[in-house]
């Protein structure tokens, strides 16, 4: 298997990952970092995935999808952290005031998961924000240790996996998800 990880323009391929199986759901569509609360509430059902098309279409795309030849099978929210709703949150901390990438949200679909694609994607993110000129890169994945975590909650990432990737720990958060707390990662690309 090669995974080949390009930034998310193409709508079809990040509704295959993130988009819900009745067009009218209102699931999270990696809307809920990146737009402000009071819209993330107001879009509903198929005004959601609408939205996400946008973003798809503008430049730069809100991520990257990761691919099994053809078939879209994951996908990463990254963006300027200004954009998102991690410049106004008040649970993880800046530590500098240097324009970040943010990276929230890693999902591998059902069927493609334990075959290493959360990695290529962290890096394929990395690389999407570094092309873009990104100076560091951030994370906020769950500090589990051992334990295990909820799938859907996973969607943070977990430490390990950014250490791997050359992430390192620069602080702590008081974030907490699913029973794990939080913890603020970044890789320097300068």
């Amino acid at each position: 298997m090669t995974i080949e990880v390009r930034p998310a323009s193409v709508f079809e391929d990040v509704r295959a990952v993130l988009g819900p199986k009745s067009p009218g759901a209102n699931v999270c569509w990696c809307l809920s970092y990146r737009i402000p609360s009071k819209l993330n509430k107001e879009l509903r059902g198929p005004a959601r995935g609408e939205y996400v098309a946008e973003l798809c279409r503008a430049d730069p795309p809100p991520g990257v999808i990761a691919y099994d030849g053809d078939e879209p099978v994951g996908w990463a929210a990254v963006a300027p952290r200004a954009e998102t709703s991690f410049a106004r949150n008040r649970k993880i901390p800046h530590v500098d005031e240097l324009p970040v990438w943010s990276l929230w949200c890693i999902r591998v679909r059902p069927g493609h998961r334990k075959q290493g694609i959360s990695h290529a994607l962290i890096e394929g993110a990395v690389e999407f924000a570094r092309a873009q000129g990104a100076p560091v890169v951030e994370a906020y994945p769950l500090d589990n240790g051992d334990a295990k975590v909820d799938l859907t909650m996973a969607y943070a990432g977990l430490r390990k996996n950014f250490e791997r990737a050359g992430f390192v720990h620069v602080a702590d958060t008081t974030s907490v998800l699913a029973g794990h707390p939080r913890i603020l990662m970044r890789l320097d690309l300068r």
